[in-house]
């Protein structure tokens, strides 16, 4: 019999890039509104969103690289 898989779009523990996509443009998105509130220049405000953008997903990439993978199983003590 064929080994059947079940399609799982992300294993357990694992987030997509659509979520640091998504957290990238709310904090830029927030940043913008809020130096376009304060100084009034759309041009401005364009640029410290993207920049913030750029910072924050390099920033979430990077942290999730330092993150080690847990290959041990849960029900097993780690130390004998």
């Amino acid at each position: 019999m064929a080994n059947k898989q079940t399609k799982n779009k992300t294993p357990k523990g694992k987030i997509g890039v659509t979520s640091y996509l998504l957290l990238s443009f709310i904090s830029a998105a927030l940043v913008g509104i809020l130096v376009f509130a304060g100084v009034h220049r759309l041009e401005e405000a364009l640029l410290w969103a993207g920049g913030t953008f750029i910072i924050v997903l390099v920033g979430i990439a990077t942290l999730a690289l330092m993150v080690k993978e847990e290959q041990a199983d849960p029900n097993q003590p780690r130390l004998k």
